[in-house]
């Protein structure tokens, strides 16, 4: 089994492996820039697995900015029938793509 860890980044966590492309809320820094992932929940290192409570002791995943953009357009609507009332409001988030360099275990 390959390497992997459970990061949480934006309110959310996700499991990455080494070369992985995933989607995250924006973070700081510019495009073919170096960000390391913290805190990490759980690591494996392809035989055991290292779960932490809450986190892993020095763990970190080094992950590469491949671009800034924003998401596809959302749209929240509400209406409450016979009243005459309706709203609608549009949203795009904010977001990072990342490429997973490598998983360092503490």
């Amino acid at each position: 089994m390959e390497a992997y860890a459970v990061v949480e980044t934006g309110g959310k966590q996700y499991r990455v492996v080494k070369g992985d492309v995933i989607e995250v809320e924006r973070l700081a820094g510019e495009p073919g820039g170096a960000v390391r992932l913290e805190p990490v929940l759980a690591c494996s290192d392809g035989t055991t697995l290292t779960v932490g409570r809450p986190i892993v002791a020095g763990a970190a995943v080094e992950a590469e900015i491949v671009e800034h953009f924003r998401g596809p357009k959302l749209i929240a609507y509400k209406k409450k029938r016979r009243k005459g009332y309706e709203r609608k409001v549009g949203h795009r988030q904010e977001l990072t793509r990342l490429r997973i360099n490598g998983i360092a275990a503490g």
